[in-house]
Formats: structure tokens, sequence, C-alpha cells
């Protein structure tokens, strides 16, 4: 199974006024994370090793160095800023306790970067087994991150790719889990209970429990402030992917928007 979604992160802080023009990006591989820099700004981090559950992007900062992100809460340590996990064979991945599996780091088996005509790119790619308690291999997931950027974009979008496949020796895995599951962002505090969620599509959407609701459409937003400030975030279906996303959101007691 292959699946893609883009992350968008836009708002009047990381409008063009202001925004730097350099367009070249640096990555760096260190012991326990990969970092996306465009000259001295971050915009990335990735940390794929010392995490017990599951590597994630822990940071993911607008062209202004704006980070909406917010990681091991205490209500959810399990929430980790941008993160992926699903259920496989009746096995919790997006949880993190003794009954939970994990994915476990194997490689960073290619990164670099490109630029051309005043845009860059800033790839690497991460081989993962999916291992359930008792050491058992569920699934091997190649996920590739592209960090795209542009002195014209006013935003700052990354691309999220998961390409599944069963662990040698099993034929078949069934995937599923609550409806939350998926490729979810954990927001700030300051995000939370006063921002709006809309689509391209303006669906009504599903309401499951309380407030949260599942929404079909191309791609979804979380529009709040922060600081003062205006934040825009945004999630995209990938126009590959063979079954469409369902967008996952709440906005009270705490913001979330998942894939």
């Amino acid at each position: 199974m292959k699946s893609a979604v883009a992350v968008a992160l836009a708002s009047a802080v990381f409008a063009v006024k202001g925004f730097a023009a350099e367009t070249s990006l640096h990555l760096e591989q260190k012991d326990s994370a990969i970092v996306i820099r465009a000259g001295d700004k971050l915009l990335c981090e990735y940390l794929f090793a010392g995490v017990p559950f599951k590597p994630y992007v822990r940071q993911f900062t607008s062209p202004a160095g704006f980070n909406p992100l917010r990681d091991q809460v205490a209500d959810h340590k399990h929430h980790h800023a941008l993160m992926f996990a699903v259920g496989v064979d009746g096995v919790n991945f997006w949880e993190e306790t003794a009954k939970s599996g994990k994915q476990v780091h194997l490689a960073v088996v290619a990164s670099g970067t490109n630029s051309k005509d005043g845009s860059a790119t800033a790839t690497f790619t991460e081989q993962l087994d999916w291992v359930a308690p008792g050491e058992v291999k569920l699934l091997r997931e190649t996920r590739r991150i592209d960090m795209h950027h542009a002195a014209d974009l006013g935003a700052t979008l990354l691309t999220w790719r998961t390409a599944l496949e069963t662990a040698a020796g099993r034929e078949s895995v069934k995937l599923g889990g609550n409806h939350y599951y998926g490729l979810g962002m954990r927001f700030l505090a300051s995000m939370d209970k006063t921002g709006e969620f809309f689509t391209k599509e303006n669906a009504a959407g599903e309401v499951v429990r309380g407030g949260e609701k599942l929404t079909p459409g191309s791609w979804c937003a979380y529009a709040a402030e922060s600081e003062g400030k205006a934040v825009t975030v945004a999630m995209f279906d990938h126009p590959d992917n063979a079954r469409k996303a369902l967008w996952f959101t709440m906005a009270t007691p705490f913001a979330y928007l998942s894939a």
C-alpha cells in the first residue's frame, strides 16, 4: 500500500513581506535526527532515534520560524507533533503502552537536496519495521519526506509518502484502528478551541463523537491564532492515492487534524 499527504504551513506570520529570499536548503543527518534548514532558518526536525515507539516530525516551521506543533503533551504523551500510525492485525501502533506496537528505525537509505529555478527540495528516505509485542514483524515501511521551499511560496511545504508491505513470511495483514488514526498533527495549546477547520468542498462531515468529525475532501485546513498572529495549517490528499482521505478534525478540548 502506498499513500502520500502534503502538509502546508502558512499564515500572516509567513507572509511574503519579510520572507527571506534564501531558496537553497541544507540537510544535516545527526545521530538521532535529520534537520533541514533554509539558510539559518530551521524548517524541519525529524527524530528517528531515541524514540521508543515511533519516529516523527518534531518541528515543522514557517519561513518566519513559527512551529505550530506540540509534542508529547501530558494529556496524550503519545501525541508526537506530526506522526503516522494505524492499527495492524489488531495491534495498536497509535498509543504507547506495553501492548502497543513499535515502528523500529532501520536506516536512512537516501538523502539530499536539489535546487532549480528559484525553488529547492530536500529529501530523505527511511526504512522501518512495524513490530508487534514479542518482536513479531508485521510490516516493512519505506517513508519518504520531502521539504519544498521557494522564495515566492509564502509557506513551508512538506510531503510525506508511506509505502507499506507485509513483513517477510507474512502473506497479508489487516490495517484498521480508530477514526482518528493516520497522519496526525497536534497543535499548540494557544491554537486550541478557537480555530476553524475547513475544506475545499465545504462538506458538512460526519460527527463521530462530540465535536469530532470525519470529512471527505481533497484538502483540509485549520486556521487559528497563536500569540496574536493568524496561523493556517493545511493537509492535502495526494491525487494518486487509491482511496481518498477522510479528515479527522477536533478543536476542543484540544486541536487535532489527521488524514
